[in-house]
């Protein structure tokens, strides 16, 4: 399925240069009815921090895109973005943090989910990271640099709907990947389905977040 260009003067001012250490790894996800391809949606005002011990994909493929959204006060914005796919993937040790600033009373306020910390990792299938900014060791199997987004077809596909990427722009994609000691900054994720073995989640005062 290809995206449809949409705000075309906006790609000739925002570029995305990918290389192959600048690849995603998997946070808390949607699960779509059916292993359905991930749907478009506008990002909340908040982004969040991800830390994952390993990360083993198969079917990877990554572009550039433009996430709309908000702010926490209501205004539109967009986000430039590195969107990752992968047609499967396996996560040992899965951390996602969120803080919501400046509630009345409490102040900050933090969520930690974690899960994959068993022998049973987190298990996901046509997946979809919109990454803004990654830490991590990365070895990829059979990379392609410099694919047109439309033509990589080693992953699942760009996202379609209403996604803001250019189907003719610069993408890459690998037979697989496996990335380790990732830390990374997201703002948003889709997948077919997500199983989360082992999940908890707590709810805290303060800032405390996965790295």
């Amino acid at each position: 399925m290809e995206s449809q260009v949409r705000g075309g003067t906006r790609w000739k001012r925002f570029a995305v240069v990918m290389v192959p250490s600048v690849a995603a790894t998997a946070c808390i996800g949607v699960a779509l009815a059916q292993g359905a391809l991930a749907a478009s949606f506008s990002v909340s005002g908040q982004s969040f921090k991800v830390t994952t011990k390993q990360l083993d994909g198969t079917g990877f493929s990554q572009y550039g895109a433009l996430d709309e959204g908000y702010t926490l006060d209501g205004k539109k914005t967009v986000h430039p973005v590195a969107v990752s796919a992968f047609k499967s993937a396996t996560i040992k040790s899965l951390c996602q943090s969120v803080v919501t600033p400046n509630i009345p009373v409490l102040g900050n306020v933090s969520l930690i989910l974690r899960a994959g910390d068993g022998a049973t990792p987190v298990k996901a299938e046509n997946l979809y990271i919109d990454v803004a900014q990654l830490e991590a060791d990365a070895t990829f199997r059979g990379i392609d640099i410099g694919v047109a987004a439309k033509d990589a077809s080693k992953g699942p596909g760009m996202k379609g709907g209403g996604e803001q990427s250019n189907p003719f722009g610069f993408a890459q994609q690998a037979d697989s990947v496996t990335l380790t000691d990732v830390k990374q900054t997201a703002w948003a994720t889709t997948a077919g389905t997500f199983k989360l073995s082992g999940l908890k989640m707590s709810l805290s005062t303060g800032v405390k977040e996965c790295y």
